[in-house]
């Protein structure tokens, strides 16, 4: 199915995830979509293996989580940030690596002070290789982190080869 893009997240400097100068991270892309939901597109290496040849299932934890955490900002009429209080993931397939992958999280439930999420990530062919589901804690980023956006450089990062539309 075809999903419009109405927007992209920014990237930062050194995050593991999303990072563009993080040489050993995933340099993920976020992508708001018309369904409410976000995407991350990433490309897994060799750096990000288990087994060999096999995404590491601390990887798949961590991007679903971010995934998740992250579509809170499409929604929320103010700047908030989640806090992960629980996660669970499920694994269902073996993850390649040098491919690129999808991740789709959307926001289920949510509270003044709470909101909860699902996402999947999935493989080049569409099949759904693991699951996730978090809770987290709103909080604005002043009371999380020293982080000073443009030193950390927080900045949508556009590129000729952003998608308009995406397909999972």
């Amino acid at each position: 199915m075809e999903h419009r893009v109405t927007g992209k997240q920014q990237n930062s400097k050194m995050c593991f995830l999303c990072g563009l100068k993080n040489s050993f991270g995933l340099k993920a892309a976020f992508y708001e979509l018309e369904s409410n939901e976000l995407v991350c597109i990433f490309t897994p290496s060799n750096e990000h293996q288990s087994y060999p040849g096999r995404l590491h299932g601390g990887i798949t934890t961590a991007v679903l989580d971010e995934t998740i955490g992250r579509a809170i900002m499409m929604i929320s009429k103010e700047e908030v940030w989640g806090v992960t209080i629980e996660f669970t993931t499920r694994f269902k397939k073996q993850i390649p690596l040098n491919q690129e992958l999808r991740v789709v999280g959307r926001i289920t439930n949510e509270t003044s002070r709470t909101f909860e999420g699902t996402g999947e990530l999935l493989l080049p062919g569409g099949e759904v290789a693991a699951t996730g589901f978090g809770k987290y804690l709103r909080m604005p980023l002043d009371k999380i982190s020293d982080f000073d956006p443009q030193a950390q450089e927080w900045k949508i990062t556009t590129k000729e080869t952003d998608p308009e539309i995406i397909s999972f």
